[in-house]
């Protein structure tokens, strides 16, 4: 087969458009947890510290509503499937909205657009020879809804099990349209080894490998008579488009495809479905005659208590239902405080309010509360001042490199060892000695740094927790048009304090 990415590679993406980062669509079957809101956060931080720096970006998430297991459940529950659907979608909305993700579309894989968008592309693949109907043989995973490779089951007895999930497997054989995935394994290669294609690094050497080792021809389609809750094959309704292909087409559908004003983009995937993103996707990109992304960010899990997150033993984690106790910004500091790319992440509630008490509360919070006390700053000034030794020269381009970078943890301690510098100031400089000696110059020198300080730790931290880093701003009279990643990098003072003081409270422990 002749290479193809050449052909790629000389595509140009639409100038003077925003660029695309999405998260996957999260599947219908069952309600939101902790992990989803952690890859939305991802996404969500990520487009906000573009926007600090100017830089226009569009940020996609959604649900994937067909498949066999969400009709079984919206069975299990005694509903229509698009009923079904649109419920467990809504609360999709609903933890995105309360917990501050300003994304730039919601796409549902029921849309019409999405329909239209699925059969388009069918189409453009079929022209490129690599699509064929035949039978298909092996061993089905009737609830990951795909066909294992021999090499990666197992016998347990009388049983065939997929090795990794242990879910027990059915021979199957059936007439499937089929993809002949190997004609691509050299262009499979040559893209995922382009440069930062697969971010962090330490996950490229498994895609590497599935692209060497375990690389087959895949079933595209499912008899219409077994999966009837999906998108019929054009032009044959005896067969029903394989759920997953429906479902990373949605990627095509929120840039307006065939259109394709944002392509290519950033995909924020869990490492569970690397796969589907790192072979099949890019394969069927290519075969439809378009560019694969650009890049994907891989991230890890989170445990619960240092235990993996199941229904079956009821360990998950609504963040919904935990709001209150610790808040929307509490929420969205810690997991990206906590959250490293390529390791599992642990929520236990005590750490939790442990972490907040200690650096939204303490650190900044108190920090800002003291320096603005009517005590010590009777005036209610930010006072004027042109230079801040204690201000690191390097921090704002070491945050922006982090955060640009997914890594927000590290970022954050940053920031943290800043804070912590400027509260150890203050407190060897003992303000409210000074105010009681009268030496008001000097004690406006101190308050100068410590507010500097806070003014522009703040600015940084508005990607993570902007309602708090806003509120803090507008303690400091912080005007709304001078809180870009630019003012962090400048000096200011001297102009009155807001009149509400900023208040994350102390959470119990």
């Amino acid at each position: 087969m002749r290479r193809l990415l050449s052909k790629f590679f000389a595509q140009k993406p639409t100038r003077n458009l925003p660029k695309l980062v999405t998260t996957p669509i999260f599947y219908v079957n069952d309600v939101p947890h902790v992990g989803h809101l952690y890859t939305a956060l991802l996404g969500d931080a990520w487009s906000r510290f573009q926007r600090l720096q100017g830089i226009d970006y569009h940020f996609t998430t959604g649900t994937d509503e067909h498949g066999l297991k969400v009709h079984q459940s919206a069975l299990k529950h005694g509903e229509d499937p698009l009923a079904f659907c649109d419920k467990v979608s809504g609360r999709f909305r609903q933890l995105f909205a309360e917990f501050d993700i300003q994304h730039s579309d919601f796409i549902r894989t029921t849309e019409e657009r999405h329909i239209e968008a699925v059969e388009f592309f069918w189409e453009c693949m079929q022209l490129s020879r690599l699509v064929s109907k035949s039978t298909y043989e092996g061993w089905y995973d009737s609830l990951d809804e795909v066909f294992i490779p021999e090499v990666n089951t197992t016998r347990a007895g009388d049983q065939r099990l997929a090795v990794g999930s242990n879910h027990v497997l059915t021979w199957s054989s059936e007439e499937n349209y089929v993809f002949d995935l190997p004609q691509l394994k050299d262009d499979l290669l040559t893209w995922v080894q382009g440069p930062n294609r697969i971010h962090p690094a330490s996950f490229l050497p498994i895609l590497e490998k599935l692209i060497e080792d375990e690389i087959h021809k895949v079933s595209i389609s499912r008899p219409a008579s077994r999966l009837s809750w999906g998108i019929p094959v054009p032009g044959d309704e005896s067969q029903t488009i394989y759920v997953w292909l429906d479902a990373l087409v949605n990627y095509l559908t929120v840039c307006g495809y065939p259109k394709l004003q944002f392509w290519p983009g950033t995909h924020i995937i869990g490492k569970d479905i690397l796969k589907f993103h790192g072979v099949y996707w890019p394969a069927f990109l290519m075969a439809a005659g378009l560019m694969p992304p650009k890049q994907l960010v891989v991230h890890s899990h989170w445990l619960v208590d240092n235990v993996k997150m199941s229904k079956s033993i009821g360990n998950t984690v609504n963040p919904l239902a935990l709001k209150d106790q610790f808040s929307v910004d509490g929420w969205r500091y810690f997991l990206l405080r906590e959250g490293v790319l390529g390791h599992d992440g642990n929520f236990n509630a005590g750490k939790m309010a442990a972490l907040l008490n200690a650096e939204l509360a303490d650190t900044l919070g108190n920090l800002v509360l003291r320096c603005a006390s009517v005590k010590l700053n009777p005036e209610q000034v930010y006072p004027h001042g042109t230079r801040n030794d204690l201000f690191p020269a390097s921090l704002v381009d070491q945050v922006s490199e982090n955060f640009q970078n997914f890594y927000f943890y590290r970022g954050l301690e940053e920031i943290q060892g800043v804070l912590r510098k400027c509260n150890a100031f203050v407190q060897e400089s003992e303000p409210w000695v000074l105010r009681k000696q009268g030496k008001e110059e000097k004690l406006r020198e101190v308050l100068f740094i410590a507010m500097d300080i806070c003014r522009r730790c703040s600015i940084l931290l508005q990607p993570v927790v902007p309602n708090y880093a806003g509120s803090v701003l507008d303690a400091l009279g912080v005007d709304s048009d001078s809180r870009t990643l630019e003012h962090a990098r400048l000096c200011a003072g001297g102009w009155n304090l807001g009149t509400i003081r900023p208040k994350f409270n102390k959470i119990a422990l």
